[in-house]
């Protein structure tokens, strides 16, 4: 098996609802993504897939849709009040963890064709979270983005 793996960074803001520590709080991360890529064949130009590639694909998405965005479940009472504010929304109809937005990454490359085998999002230099599917296909987390 052959894997590449390409780190992308972004920042974005979220809160936790029902949660009792400080991220029930509005707050904001530096982020970065490491998205593995596996195939058990090398395509004619001895790759998995070109890393610009790669950028192109998940860099533009991660960049046009998360960066510079809250990322909110959307039942948070916050949002009518970001949204006549102008702010750009994520709503996700789970709690915007480390571990779900993984997954909300995971499943736009799975959904763009690219043979992702793992997602792990870096909230802070010392706390991540990983998604890797475990044989079992589970219902796709709902994203809707909200422009101003």
């Amino acid at each position: 098996m052959f894997a590449v793996t390409k780190e992308i960074h972004f920042c974005y803001g979220h809160r936790l609802l029902g949660y009792a520590g400080k991220c029930r709080h509005l707050h904001g991360h530096n982020g970065k993504v490491v998205v593995t890529l596996e195939t058990p064949d090398l395509d004619p130009l001895g790759m998995v897939l070109d890393f610009g590639e790669m950028k192109r694909v998940l860099g533009r998405w991660i960049d046009d849709t998360l960066d510079h965005r809250m990322l909110l479940h959307r039942d948070d009472p916050v949002v009518p009040e970001l949204e006549r504010q102008g702010e750009p929304l994520v709503l996700l109809d789970v709690n915007p963890t480390a571990e779900n937005i993984a997954r909300v990454i995971f499943d736009h490359a799975a959904a763009a064709g690219l043979p992702v085998t793992e997602v792990t999002l870096w909230e802070t230099a010392s706390s991540f979270a990983t998604f890797r599917p475990a044989g079992t296909t589970t219902k796709p987390i709902t994203v809707t983005v909200r422009e101003p």
